[in-house]
């Protein structure tokens, strides 16, 4: 029984190495659509974050008893954990795609495309969740 599954698990091998040999860009335009769905979720994500983190000023400012000082509550902290977090998982589909591009042979990839303007959409949006994530525990009174 051994036997007949050592074919199958060097087959399953050689397809890891090399995605696809179906010699057709819509191998590399089903990665790029994963990593545009993936930045659509990072951006959720920090988008989530900051309504998080802003909600616990909203109820600072409906509580009765309002201090003078605005305290980081735990709203702050898990939605910077959340902007933080689509940061770290934009940059990951960049990691990501990247490797799965390893993979593709230049047929695979139209001629002329431009490989890089997804990665550095992603990127951009990694380095201003990262921004964003900064300025708010600088800049956040407390």
């Amino acid at each position: 029984m051994s036997g007949h599954l050592r074919p199958a698990v060097n087959y399953l091998a050689l397809w890891c190495l090399h995605m696809s040999d179906l010699n057709d860009p819509r191998v590399f335009f089903a990665a790029e659509r994963t990593l545009l769905a993936w930045n659509r979720t990072s951006l959720t994500l920090m988008a989530f974050g900051f309504v998080i983190e802003r909600f616990g000023l909203f109820v600072h400012m409906l509580s009765p008893q309002q201090s003078a000082t605005l305290q980081r509550n735990f709203s702050f902290w898990i939605g910077l954990a959340f902007i933080a977090l689509g940061a770290i998982v934009s940059a990951a589909a960049v990691a990501q795609y990247r490797n799965v591009l390893r993979t593709l042979k230049p047929i695979e990839i139209p001629e002329g495309y431009r490989v890089d303007l997804v990665m550095l959409t992603n990127l951009a949006v990694a380095a201003l969740g990262v921004a964003l994530t900064v300025h708010l525990f600088v800049h956040w009174a407390g």
